[in-house]
């Protein structure tokens, strides 16, 4: 390094368009580069935030928090000199007061600092140059805040005509964003189904992942990639804005121009489930607690979380601890039992799995053939007049806000309580619409599937699962005798069948 070099360091913020362009962040090192050589000053070190802004709160840079520590220390972490900085353009470096004026503070630590942007160098002991400087990253605040009101502005007026967005391609659609994919449309179609009878994301998502199918991206598929994609309203051809559907002045949703690939009351039903798993947690048998809910884990037994002990102690009430599994490794065959007393059980109960298995599928089958002769989806959802009123007086109430009819007070008062009803009655729609669609579904072929393997398109061990968790609440297990056990003879009288109503 030539010793009449000032040593300084290069930084550079690459916003989210700049740094998709392959040529973007190689440009803003060139510029400082540059200005470098014409100045006399060498560049030792080159920090780069991609992606990161700089006017939002809560947004941590670490390239320009490393920054701040060279300039505190004089030199690098491995001692090597460092007397100053280069940047692009100021709005780059901050775009805070708050920054600017740390920025500052630690390039003027120590005297004969030196600085430059990509229109020569400044001083920043200077006053006045400093307070240019917070003038400058003012008004790139106030830049930045209408750019954000323009972009919402835009957004809301595409979402209310129907019109997609930028960005990346959705999965299921062509790059047009509008005609569906021949190939992912119908994988994503097929998700929802299974998902409102029963099969869980983790199994729908294996399942992609055995296929090759990958994301947009080219990404393998994960539970909470395929839970955003199923969750978004774009599936039937809405839009949400905000975390609210978009709506048209008669409360309707807006239906966007792109094709849809499932029904709206296959969507509500999608959007109840996981809506429902908010907050909650998953139990160990997989179970999340409502009928209309389905497992996250992919179990290896079909009666796990399901099965409960029925010894009874000697205050006359039942042991009920959930059943365990043991699986012997020399054949397919597996037993359930209650755990040992070190386990929170009483360990004197144990079943034999498959006989177990095969007595409750054939009685939830049974079950399942009596509801199919009346299903929920003959009763139409009791609040809809309600929900519709309510967003009717919405829509009056915005209008009259606009036109400066109503005060402020007032309107932000009576939305609050309106939007939050709206928000109970539009999850109980949701519930409706998903138990209609789970009682849509053919017996005889849930009969068929069931005892057809997967590879040939038979249900999937969570699929099943979810049937009969929603017919039984559970089932108890009573002892057997002594020496009877998981080998003696099978007695179905000897289970409980606690049903749902």
């Amino acid at each position: 390094m030539d010793e009449q070099a000032v040593p300084v360091v290069s930084y550079a913020r690459i916003s989210a368009d700049t740094a998709r362009d392959e040529h973007g962040v190689a440009d803003q090192h060139k510029v400082n580069q540059e200005t470098a050589a014409r100045l006399g000053w060498t560049v030792v070190q080159e920090i780069t935030d991609n992606d990161r802004s700089a006017s939002k709160l809560g947004v941590v840079r670490e390239g320009f928090e490393q920054l701040l520590r060279i300039l505190r220390a004089g030199h690098l972490s491995d001692g090597t000199s460092a007397r100053g900085v280069i940047v692009v353009a100021d709005d780059r470096l901050a775009r805070r007061s708050g920054d600017y004026e740390r920025f500052v503070d630690a390039l003027t630590h120590q005297e004969g600092r030196v600085y430059a942007d990509a229109r020569g160098p400044k001083d920043l002991y200077s006053e006045d140059v400093e307070g240019m400087g917070l003038i400058g990253v003012a008004f790139a605040k106030i830049e930045t805040r209408k750019i954000k009101r323009r972009m919402r502005r835009s957004h809301r007026s595409r979402a209310e005509l129907g019109k997609p967005v930028g960005g990346t391609r959705p999965f299921g659609w062509l790059d047009d964003r509008i005609t569906l994919d021949p190939v992912e449309a119908p994988l994503l179609r097929k998700a929802v189904e299974q998902f409102i009878v029963g099969r869980s994301m983790h199994s729908i998502a294996l399942g992609w992942q055995q296929l090759g199918v990958k994301t947009v991206l080219g990404n393998e598929w994960t539970t909470r990639s395929l839970r955003v994609t199923l969750a978004n309203p774009r599936m039937c051809g809405w839009r949400r804005l905000n975390g609210e559907i978009v709506r048209d002045d008669n409360g309707k949703p807006v239906v966007g121009c792109w094709e849809r690939i499932v029904e709206p009351e296959q969507w509500m039903a999608v959007d109840a489930i996981i809506t429902a798993r908010k907050g909650h947690a998953v139990l160990p048998d997989g179970s999340i607690g409502a009928a209309i809910q389905t497992g996250y884990r992919e179990p290896r037994t079909l009666l796990t979380g399901v099965l409960r002990c029925g010894k009874p102690k000697p205050d006359d009430s039942i042991c009920n601890t959930l059943m365990r599994t043991n699986t012997y490794y020399r054949s397919a065959t597996h037993v359930y039992n209650c755990p040992g007393k070190t386990q929170g059980g009483c360990g004197g109960v144990s079943r034999n799995g498959p006989r177990t298995d095969e007595y409750v599928t054939e009685v939830v089958l049974a079950k399942l053939d009596e509801r199919q002769a009346v299903t929920i989806d003959d009763a139409p959802w009791p609040g809809a007049q309600e929900l519709e009123r309510a967003q009717q007086k919405l829509g009056i109430l915005t209008r009259q806000w606009q036109v400066d009819r109503i005060s402020d007070g007032l309107y932000f008062a009576n939305v609050e309580k309106l939007e939050g009803r709206i928000r109970e009655l539009t999850n109980e729609r949701n519930r409706h619409a998903a138990l209609a669609q789970r009682s849509l579904a053919d017996v005889a072929d849930v009969r068929r599937r069931w005892f057809t393997p997967v590879e040939d398109g038979g249900l999937d061990l969570s699929e099943k699962r979810a049937y009969i968790r929603e017919a039984l609440h559970a089932v108890i297990i009573s002892p057997s005798g002594r020496g009877v056990g998981s080998h003696g003879k099978f007695n179905p009288d000897l289970l409980q069948l606690i049903w749902r109503t």
